[in-house]
């Protein structure tokens, strides 16, 4: 028990000057990038303390994204599951709609201070490319994004919305195009001009630093919920949920708590149709250490040690890799890793919508699933926080066309 105290207090210091939280993470680059990865590196930690920049980030967090998002109990939902009290963190309420405004504002920002001209970046859902759209659009920056085909027509309201932003989306036309070939098309393209550019990474993944600074922009989602969670209940939460395909999200709420040992934390990736080759990806569950993008985490892999592919019914979750710090939490068992299946994230959805009112992400319906799950079998003296990461205005029509029947519409 000494040791993961020890283990857990450290995470506060990591990722250390090599971008490493214990043996995962680092910068696995070509050489004509190490430069520009230090200058990147050299430049965040010149910038993100000054007065200037924390003042421009926290006025745009409250008068333009909407900070602090409430924190709210369901309490239809919970007398309908019965057992612990279910809490969300509603970034879904942000400006864009879900949790990816907070690193986006801060990589612009970042980009614009070190005179860049554009910002480019993979997508999977669409979020992460509409919330770099906006800031780019706010800060006077060009934007393009890369995004598989699959998930183009899988998440078209967000390719729209990312069009009218004035940011020129790039449909990955090669293999499952779906996010692993959107990182992989945007990464060749950063390649080609990466003085002039920079690279937004949408998650906690990719060469150090990304992993640390997306997640420094996140942390202000736990931040926020642990000091509102104490005035609404006077304790902390018993137990924390949210959704993890690269772990912005999960990150952004779990930071804050990680040194409060009574917190139990649930981390929830996709089990998919089954856990057959490419019909999941649940890469903490069945994956192994592994290179991807730069960065060293646990990796789902085909037999030559290649990236396997993946699925999942939300765009957002169906990547191989996962988040260094994320790779290292399982490894120090501070996060449990649990997995919630298609089936189960479209019934969540369902009855959120029917039972809350409130239409949640794919993604984010992961993290209901498994909350409705855990909180059943707990006391209704316990309490869960999920991190609402996002809203399903995106998700409608491919739900109203695939699984209409399911959720009862016609």
């Amino acid at each position: 028990m000494e040791t993961a105290t020890v283990e857990k207090t450290e995470t506060k210091k990591m990722p250390d000057t090599k971008g490493y939280f214990g043996e995962y993470g680092g910068a696995y680059l070509p050489p004509e990038l190490v430069a520009e990865m230090e200058k990147i590196t050299a430049s965040y930690h010149q910038i993100k303390d000054t007065d200037e920049f924390k003042a421009e980030l926290t006025r745009l967090n409250r008068d333009y994204t909407g900070r602090p998002s409430p924190v709210y109990h369901a309490k239809s939902l919970t007398a309908k599951v019965g057992g612990a009290q279910i809490y969300f963190k509603r970034e879904d309420l942000n400006h864009t709609g879900a949790h990816k405004i907070n690193h986006c504002l801060g990589e612009v920002l970042l980009a614009k201070q070190m005179g860049k001209k554009k910002v480019i970046a993979e997508t999977g859902a669409g979020q992460h490319g509409v919330a770099l759209a906006t800031a780019a659009a706010l800060l006077d920056m060009e934007c393009e994004i890369h995004m598989g085909e699959v998930d183009i027509e899988k998440e078209y309201p967000n390719v729209i919305r990312m069009k009218i932003l004035g940011a020129k989306v790039v449909p990955v036309t090669f293999g499952l195009k779906t996010l692993k070939e959107a990182v992989d098309s945007a990464f060749m393209a950063y390649m080609q001009d990466f003085e002039t550019q920079f690279y937004a990474i949408g998650s906690v993944v990719g060469p150090h630093p990304f992993p640390m600074m997306v997640r420094d922009f996140q942390q202000i989602v736990g931040a926020e919920a642990k000091e509102q969670f104490l005035d609404k209940t006077g304790k902390l939460p018993d137990h924390l949920v949210a959704c993890v395909g690269g772990g912005s999200n999960a990150i952004g709420l779990f930071t804050a708590f990680l040194d409060d040992e009574k917190v139990q934390i649930h981390g929830v990736e996709p089990s998919g149709k089954d856990f057959k080759v490419g019909n999941h990806a649940a890469t903490l569950t069945l994956g192994k250490p592994g290179v991807i993008h730069g960065f060293k985490c646990y990796l789902l892999q085909d037999e030559k040690g290649e990236p396997a592919p993946v699925h999942s019914i939300a765009s957002g979750l169906d990547y191989p890799g996962v988040g260094p710090q994320h790779s290292y939490l399982k490894d120090i068992k501070r996060v449990q890793y649990e997995t919630i299946s298609d089936v189960e994230a479209i019934e969540a959805f369902s009855i959120m919508s029917k039972t809350e009112g409130i239409i949640p992400a794919l993604e984010t319906s992961h993290a209901i699933a498994y909350a409705i799950k855990l909180a059943s079998k707990l006391d209704p003296k316990e309490t869960i926080l999920v991190n609402l990461s996002g809203r399903g205005d995106k998700d409608i029509d491919f739900i109203a066309e695939n699984y209409g029947d399911v959720i009862g519409i016609d």
